[in-house]
């Protein structure tokens, strides 16, 4: 580890904040040795947990275990990749602790795309995913308007309710039922292995102190690994007979034959990610930020960049689209460890887990149980960061209804599967998914209600009308709430009018007063 102190060395300079105080280690501060590895082998193995998500598209797909093993491998590598672009930070990352997982949204798409198209047609969906990421980045500076924190806290919440579904099923070991009924039937062995995981992760992360903290997540996979072996639910362990520890992967031989409905629908599903690639990234700068305000976009886009060059390189050969992982985010609030050292470390454990093929066969063999209350904790902590964004901005009715009906129509996805069922392959695969139905809905709805909203805003205050402090604070509020200004700006905003107003009273003026206002997304004038 201390070759990684080194290298710190040359690491790109951070902006200066203020350092939060329920950090234990900052993004620039490097752990010691001891607890550095700690760390970095908590995110590794929280991660390499979510290699799950390449099996399950391998396993729609109908791959063979050489196959898969191929996809894992090159996965591995790009997540590698992306991993330490976003920690190193410069032109092409943002410096933050983001640790990379296979793309969870591209799971339906890429089997589907696999299966009629064959195993190299996953080049072509990972390049196209990589160059609407790489088009995406440099524009994020000017879409500030189009991604307000309470589209993105929406579609980040969202995310987090996405999850609780496969999560509890993983968990519960939850299968259809053969009763009359139609009922569902929880496996009792499932649920004891999962609720000792969880436990774990909770009784560490909320009681541990600083030193124990940081063994939540890694104490509860152990625990539930434990439990597994000690239950026989630990399966597949032949498999790792005579496999070596260092062999080079083998690269996909690519085809480019995909057909339009396919392609549409990666594009969208691609462009629809990036609004949980700039949730992922705004939150972390928020979590290094104590006074954080809003959302650095410069920094934003260097980290979509750096996902989109990362995608492209392993893309080549046969990598699965890669995402930043929100259970590592929660591993970062958990741990109170938000170092980017951490990440250059975890970075070079997955490259060694992709050149050793017993490694890569072993990430099989963790049980759903154990994935599952990894993923119950990781729901919980991004539904929570969702409501956060949204509630930091003062929201009208336009707000109310923006948020609302995008969650609701989402929900409404999930909870009725055959809401799709009758529509053409390509929309089916989107309109089935209430992550998209979410983007697309609150996204849609945040231009629709900027129609009509002024930048710019007057009100006269005629004292017949009432006492002028009660028109001052209402065209205040009014107008923060129709701007979506933060909740601390509009009171602030209200006293400053108040006090204007008082002295101009008290100098002798007053007997008629007008009120102007403006807002730009970094200002609120009065």
């Amino acid at each position: 580890m201390t070759l990684l102190q080194t290298l710190g060395r040359w690491l790109p300079p951070s902006k200066p904040v203020r350092r939060p105080f329920e950090l234990i280690y900052a993004a620039d501060e490097c752990p010691p040795p001891g607890a550095l590895s700690l760390l970095a082998l908590q995110h590794a193995a929280t991660v390499l947990a979510l290699i799950a998500h390449v099996l399950a598209a391998a396993k729609i797909a109908g791959l063979s275990l050489p196959q898969t093993h191929s996809i894992v491998a090159m996965t591995l590598l790009g997540m590698a990749m992306g991993t330490a672009l976003q920690a190193w930070g410069g032109r092409w990352g943002s410096g933050t602790l983001l640790v990379f997982q296979p793309d969870p949204m591209m799971i339906t798409v890429a089997a589907a795309a696999i299966a009629s198209y064959g195993l190299g047609s996953l080049v072509q969906v990972s390049l196209i995913a990589a160059g609407v990421t790489l088009c995406v980045g440099p524009l994020m500076r000017h879409l500030r308007a189009l991604f307000p924190p309470t589209v993105v806290g929406t579609v980040v919440c969202m995310g987090g309710l996405g999850l609780v579904e496969p999560a509890m099923r993983n968990a519960l070991g939850v299968q259809a039922s053969a009763a009359p009924a139609g009922g569902l039937q929880i496996d009792g062995v499932s649920t004891l292995i999962a609720g000792a995981t969880l436990a774990s992760i909770v009784i560490f992360s909320v009681w541990g102190g600083r030193r124990f903290k940081l063994l939540g997540v890694l104490a509860g996979l152990l625990t539930g690994l434990l439990i597994a072996a000690l239950s026989d639910r630990l399966l597949g362990l032949e498999w790792l007979q005579g496999a070596p520890w260092l062999a080079l992967p083998q690269p996909i031989t690519p085809s480019f034959n995909l057909g339009p409905e396919i392609i549409f629908a990666i594009v969208l599903i691609a462009t629809l990610n990036q609004l949980d690639n700039i949730g992922c990234l705004i939150v972390m700068d928020k979590t290094d930020n104590a006074d954080w305000r809003r959302a650095d976009m410069q920094m934003v886009g260097r980290g979509i960049r750096a996902n989109g060059a990362s995608d492209f390189v392993s893309g080549l050969f046969g990598s699965f689209p890669t995402a930043p992982s929100s259970a590592n985010i929660a591993l970062v609030h958990a741990t109170g460890s938000s170092s980017r050292y951490i990440g250059l470390a975890c970075a070079a454990l997955l490259l060694l887990v992709a050149l050793s093929p017993l490694l890569t066969m072993a990430l099989t063999l963790i049980p759903q149980a154990v994935l599952g209350a990894i993923s119950l904790y990781a729901a919980a902590y991004l539904i929570v960061s969702g409501i956060e964004m949204i509630a930091t901005r003062a929201l009208d009715s336009r707000g109310i209804f923006m948020v609302g009906l995008s969650l609701c129509a989402g929900l409404a996805t999930m909870l009725m599967p055959g809401l799709s069922q009758g529509l053409p392959e390509g929309l089916a695969l989107l309109a089935g998914d209430g992550f998209v139905v979410t983007g697309v809905c609150v996204m849609s709805l945040n231009l629709l209600f900027r129609l009509g909203t002024r930048l710019r805003a007057s009100c006269e205050l005629d004292p017949r009308q009432g006492p002028l402090n009660h028109q001052l604070t209402a065209f205040v509020e009014r107008q923060g709430a129709a701007w979506g200004a933060r909740m601390d700006i509009v009171r602030r905003a209200a006293l400053a009018a108040l006090e204007a107003s008082e002295a101009i009273s008290a100098a002798g003026g007053g007997r008629q007063q007008v009120i102007r206002g403006s807002f730009d997304e970094f200002n609120f004038d009065l």
